[in-house]
């Protein structure tokens, strides 16, 4: 992990960030106090499709109780 001054970033930023992308990790520092730490982001998120979603959840058991009273007897039976 490198340490830059903020003014020394500034006119570097593109090669930077480029370094980010790379898998380095880069502190930038105010008046030689690091501030904050530039990095890649993650990958985002696949979306859910809702169908797949759905085919999923059409195969689960069907529950014969409502919610309501499937949680007051799951707080019922760990009381006892």
């Amino acid at each position: 992990m490198q340490a830059v001054n903020l003014a020394d970033a500034k006119p570097r930023l593109s090669e930077l960030v480029e370094r980010a992308e790379a898998g380095d990790a880069i502190d930038i520092a105010r008046r030689g106090k690091p501030v904050t730490r530039l990095t890649a982001v993650s990958a985002p998120r696949r979306r859910i499709e809702p169908a797949t979603l759905r085919s999923l959840t059409d195969t689960l058991p069907r529950r014969c109780e409502d919610a309501a009273r499937l949680v007051r007897s799951m707080r019922h039976d760990d009381r006892c």
